[in-house]
């Protein structure tokens, strides 16, 4: 029975053919993993403080985008602009379809996190800057800001984290990142290890993440 599990989940003659099959989807995932986590944050981080102006038209457009990517699931977000948009002319690859829905799903959440920091920073803060003559925008960026950067980075982290983690979806279209390689080479192989070698690139890439997320979540509780 061992030897049969060994067989079919850690055969090293299977592990050796396809492990640079395993480590090109690895550097697709951290590729498009990072443009996700830098467009989706700064996405965010600029629309909550667009929101923060106040000028209703635009908070109600922002609020609309906010709440309909985070409602659609990501999987359905990245079959409407892959499948759907062509119809109407515009043909995007799979790499930009995965980078668009991901980006869109992650700068949703991080928008309603950052407004929701923004919103926790006590009123008398904003009195007592705008009383030294700062305008409302300096009282935003250099008051009001800093201090909301402080509370929503441990849940945001995480947020990232859980979104970033769904760049598997990319191969529904067809990029070669790490699942849709281990998926090939295991039709290939007819053998599961290079499913359990994907599990372990997966570790590899998220789990320091994970544990520096964890980090930060301690340092908050620690500083209260």
């Amino acid at each position: 029975m061992l030897d049969t599990l060994i067989d079919n989940f850690f055969n090293p003659v299977v592990a050796l053919r396809y492990w640079p099959t395993i480590l090109q989807g690895m550097v697709v995932t951290l590729e498009l993993g990072s443009l996700v986590v830098v467009c989706g944050l700064a996405t965010g981080l600029g629309l909550a403080l667009l929101r923060a102006l106040q000028f209703r038209p635009v908070s109600w457009l922002i609020i609309g985008f906010s709440d309909l990517f985070r409602t659609l699931p990501v999987l359905v977000t990245l079959i409407l602009i892959y499948f759907a948009l062509p119809f109407i002319g515009l043909e995007l690859g799979g790499f930009l379809s995965s980078f668009l829905a991901l980006t869109f799903t992650l700068a949703a959440f991080a928008e309603e996190t950052f407004w929701a920091g923004i919103l926790a920073i006590p009123k008398g803060q904003w009195e007592a800057a705008r009383s030294t003559g700062l305008t409302y925008a300096d009282t935003l960026l250099r008051v009001i800001l800093p201090q909301t950067f402080r509370l929503v980075i441990p849940t945001l982290t995480n947020r990232t984290i859980a979104i970033t983690k769904m760049t598997a979806i990319a191969s529904v279209v067809s990029v070669e990142e790490i699942l849709a390689n281990a998926t090939t080479a295991q039709g290939y192989s007819a053998n599961t290890t290079p499913l359990t070698m994907a599990a372990i690139a997966y570790l590899i890439i998220f789990l320091p993440l994970v544990i520096f997320s964890r980090k930060l979540e301690r340092r908050r509780t620690w500083s209260h």
